[in-house]
């Protein structure tokens, strides 16, 4: 219980120095922490003592009922005390069958839907995560894993930084249904949990865990042969390039990279643009315009036809 409390500490730590000013407790979820507080305090102490004061729902804690924070993914602040301590085993090795491009994702699909490791990595409930979109796509959109939203779907990028990267999909001209969405991750990386409650917030997955689900990401490359791949946010770059091939992500935004083959634009993950939102307009201005040089380069190299109007959005 302590190493719970004391990650679920952390945690809101991190939020709160990404911006986050509020995150959604439902109030069995506050009677667990009043338990829980008030036996670290009876443990702590070999004599009576008064009892604790009382959780107060603040800005910061607020019942299930009220509005939910939505909370952008946030992994830059994750530290490796948050990672699980189980080992993963070497990561897969497996070859596509044969066949048309709708056949052998159906069979990649079963696959990591049901291998016995991912499996294991989701909580009671949640699901694991394979990319969507068409096999057909020219683009795919490269993310680093599942959040809340995402494990409950089955589906990457439905949540709030989700529906911005639908909308900057639509700013380039195409549907989300043209494209290929996926990330490194096929599941949502752990952190620990009281019984009982939700996971709040999200870590950055380990190089172990990225390791062993990139194998299920090249097949999904292999089968859809896009033109180019959009690698969104730090960790994504990380797992595609190599940790050790940037120090921050400014050192390859914006630049073109290859992985397994393809060409890869590297830019900011739709959270940092809502993060940036959160600083002020002028932040949120200078990210998104930089972020949609970026697509232009990828439209560019796509082939797709660029407007007067799309070159000048963001200024």
């Amino acid at each position: 219980m302590r190493a719970a409390l004391t990650a679920l500490t952390d945690e809101l730590k991190r939020l709160k120095s990404t911006g986050v000013t509020s995150v959604c407790v439902s109030p069995e979820g506050i009677a667990a922490l009043r338990k829980a507080v008030a036996s670290r305090t009876v443990a702590s102490k070999p004599v009576a003592s008064p009892s604790p004061a009382p959780l107060r729902q603040t800005d910061s804690v607020r019942p299930a009922s009220a509005e939910p924070a939505r909370t952008p993914r946030a992994a830059e602040g994750a530290t490796k005390a948050d990672a699980p301590s189980n080992r993963l085993p070497p990561p897969p090795v497996f070859t596509l069958p044969a066949g048309d491009k709708t056949s052998r994702w159906e069979w990649l699909r079963s696959q990591v839907l049901t291998h016995p490791v991912c499996m294991a990595n989701v909580r009671p409930g949640k699901q694991v995560v394979l990319g969507v979109g068409s096999l057909d796509a020219k683009i795919m959109f490269i993310g680093e894993a599942p959040g809340a939203e995402e494990e409950v779907r089955g589906e990457p990028f439905v949540g709030p930084a989700g529906q911005l990267l639908t909308r900057m999909i639509g700013a380039m001209g195409l549907k989300r249904e043209e494209v290929y969405i996926g990330n490194i991750m096929n599941w949502r990386p752990q952190i620990p949990t009281p019984s009982g409650m939700e996971q709040v917030g999200n870590r950055e997955p380990t190089p172990e865990e990225m390791a062993f689900c990139l194998p299920f990401l090249r097949a999904q490359i292999e089968v859809v042969a896009p033109t180019l791949i959009v690698a969104v946010g730090a960790t994504a770059a990380k797992g595609l390039l190599g940790a050790g091939s940037f120090k921050t992500l400014g050192d390859v935004r914006g630049q073109w990279r290859e992985f397994c083959g393809k060409p890869v634009m590297v830019t900011y993950h739709p959270s940092y643009l809502l993060r940036q939102a959160a600083a002020g307009p002028a932040a949120e201005k200078k990210a998104k315009r930089a972020t949609w040089e970026d697509l232009l380069k990828v439209m560019e190299r796509a082939g797709l036809t660029i407007s007067d109007k799309q070159r000048s959005y963001f200024l």
